[in-house]
């Protein structure tokens, strides 16, 4: 099976919304592995592995966010199976503090 892994970076108001909740739990629902975190500029980032129409499935959900959130952009870059041990051992996918 092609595995597809995307470090995503959103932008708008996406803290202090729930942002990082909503990402975990559509990313547990497409069965994607990965993280998520805040970043001291105001952004959220995330990485996402899985199947390429599930990851690319939940970049488009991003770029919507949940209710409360305003989404300016999102950019997206392939990443590699090094950026995705940065997740809590035994996680399939984890929220991570501030970076």
């Amino acid at each position: 099976m092609t595995r597809a892994i995307l470090q995503v970076v959103i932008r708008g108001r996406v803290q202090g919304v729930g942002y990082r909740a909503w990402v975990e739990s559509q990313a547990a629902a497409c069965g994607l592995e990965g993280w998520v975190r805040n970043r001291r500029d105001g952004s959220v980032e995330a990485l996402f592995a899985g199947t390429p129409k599930h990851v690319a499935d939940m970049v488009a959900l991003c770029r919507h966010g949940p209710p409360s959130s305003r989404v300016d952009s999102v950019t997206s870059e392939t990443a590699g199976a090094e950026e995705l041990n940065l997740r809590r051992a035994g996680e399939a996918f984890s929220v991570l503090p501030t970076a």
